[in-house]
Formats: C-alpha cells, structure tokens, sequence
C-alpha cells in the first residue's frame, strides 16, 4: 500500500487543528498501521507546557495512537462507522517527545466486533519507545 498522505488523512479522520495528530500513514496491513506525527516547536500546546523544555503531553501522544489506531480499525468497520475512545489502559511513557522529533505510530488491531474495538499501541522516537498503551473504542455512526 502506498502512504497515504495528508489530503486523505482528512478525507479519513473527522479530526482538524489543533487536533489532528497524524501527518502520514506510512503502511496500513493486516490490522497493522505505521503512521508518522512530526513535532514542531509551532504545535499550540507547547507555549503553556514547560516553556522552558518544551515537552509534549503524554495525553496528546495517546490521542496521535487513537488517531492512527482508526486506519487499522477501519477495514473491520462499516463505512460511515467511526471509532469514539472508550478506554486507554496500561499507558506508560518511557521518554520525553520535544520537537524536532519524529513520533512513529504503532498500532494493531486486537480485535473489532459488535461495536468495540481494541488496539496495542506504541509511540517511538528514533527506534526508542517514547509511549506504549491499549486503546479501547467503541464504534458508532460518524
């Protein structure tokens, strides 16, 4: 599958900005997605969050997971159909993500049935694990 890029990044995620986390899908197969956020120093968030080390919120990479978790989710949902957080568990975060970084997206779909869906995810930074969680959803009309 080619990347897709920014343009049916917005056909796909309801999300605009601030709010949308995720610049490129490199690869979506098999309930497998690799999606890229790049962390600019311009991102709203950072002027109120440590000024002076400028760190991104650990709730904001969990939401770039949700974002990206959708593309693999996508193939087992009904067109028009959209997945709403319903739960995040065994969050950690293992380094700081500063801009200048490139956040790599990883999810795969644990499974998608009778209005549910659940993800394991993790965030990385140059190959070290920046965030890991499992992401529940539940699906709904969009």
């Amino acid at each position: 599958m080619d990347a897709i890029l920014i343009q049916d990044i917005l056909k796909t995620l309801p999300h605009r900005f601030p709010f949308l986390l995720v610049d490129r899908v490199l690869s979506v197969e098999g309930g497998v997605v690799h999606a890229i956020k790049n962390v600019s120093i311009n991102e709203p968030f950072f002027p109120g969050h440590f000024p002076q080390e400028p760190v991104m919120p650990g709730v904001l990479i969990v939401e770039a997971l949700a974002q990206a978790s959708f593309f693999c989710m996508q193939e087992a949902l009904e067109p028009g159909m959209i997945g709403y957080l319903a739960g995040i568990e065994g969050a950690r975060f293992k380094r700081k993500v500063v801009p200048g970084d490139q956040l790599h997206l990883h999810a795969k779909l644990e499974f998608a049935r009778r209005g549910l869906g659940k993800t394991t995810c993790r965030a990385e930074v140059d190959g070290a694990l920046a965030a890991e969680a499992t992401i529940l959803f539940a699906v709904g009309k969009g």
